[in-house]
């Protein structure tokens, strides 16, 4: 039987939005690996494990480490927040368990789970039910000139955008050239959320005009911040909340008869 590698997705914050399968999955492992803050979020799941951490910027150690448990016949996972697939963990342990051929050794299995982007959404009404993209501002792994194109593809398209790692303190320029591609579409409803499914989640609904206006000084951004640009149908419903609208009342009257 082929040794295990479980990628799991811890969910968006702490442990609000971990699966059942997830933690079936932990259940099962003998070795966690993560990076030190997700591990001190999960301390209640993984406090009986064999823990690996390392900090920030240390993903290709903590992806070795993690194969190299598996590969000593030690059920292990690799923790990611948010979701494996969505500027996770899933592509580095693919990438190196493809370059050294332990496909036939090492059994990799990617639980999913649920993202700050749908976690955020699902917090403020229905905002993203028509097509949508997620673009990190993240330049220490993509060049600035591709983040830039995507970013100003995706306004010019009208998609819903989802926005990860706006900015830190010292990366500001990819943040500077997002906020003037804003200033070519015209305005749309925004929601910036903070540390969601944390205890310091906040998240606010504001416009494309707001994030132009406070630039890098708004209070709301930070690494920790997902943005949500609405398309040009988005609008705020009688009580406040954000809608897209999928297009059902335009097809059918109330009834759901065809008009």
């Amino acid at each position: 039987m082929a040794k295990k590698l479980y990628i799991i997705s811890s969910g968006a914050g702490s442990d609000t939005y971990i699966t059942t399968q997830a933690i079936q999955a932990i259940d099962d492992c003998d070795v966690v690996v993560s990076y030190t803050k997700y591990a001190k979020e999960l301390d209640s799941l993984i406090k009986n494990k064999e823990l690996f951490t390392s900090g920030m910027t240390h993903e290709i150690e903590r992806a070795n480490q993690a194969i190299q448990f598996a590969k000593a016949g030690k059920t292990t996972c690799i923790i990611s927040n948010g979701d494996v697939n969505v500027f996770g963990m899933a592509t580095l342990i693919v990438e190196l368990i493809d370059e050294q051929n332990l496909w036939d050794e090492i059994e990799v299995i990617s639980i999913p789970g649920v993202t700050s982007f749908l976690a955020a959404a699902s917090r403020v009404g229905a905002p993203i039910s028509q097509d949508f993209a997620i673009i990190s501002l993240s330049d220490r792994l993509t060049d600035i000139n591709m983040i830039d194109k995507r970013v100003k593809n995706s306004l010019e398209a009208d998609f819903i955008l989802g926005i990860y790692n706006p900015k830190s303190k010292k990366r500001i320029q990819p943040y500077l050239n997002f906020i003037d591609a804003l200033k070519n579409v015209e305005e749309r409803i925004v929601i910036v959320a903070s540390n969601v499914g944390r205890d310091k989640e906040h998240i606010n609904i504001t416009t494309t005009t707001d994030l132009i206006n406070q630039s890098l000084d708004h209070p709301d951004v930070s690494m920790s911040t997902l943005i949500i640009v609405c398309n040009s149908n988005t609008k705020l419903t009688k009580n406040g909340k954000v809608l897209t609208p999928r297009g059902y009342l335009n097809k059918y009257d109330m009834s759901g008869e065809l008009k």
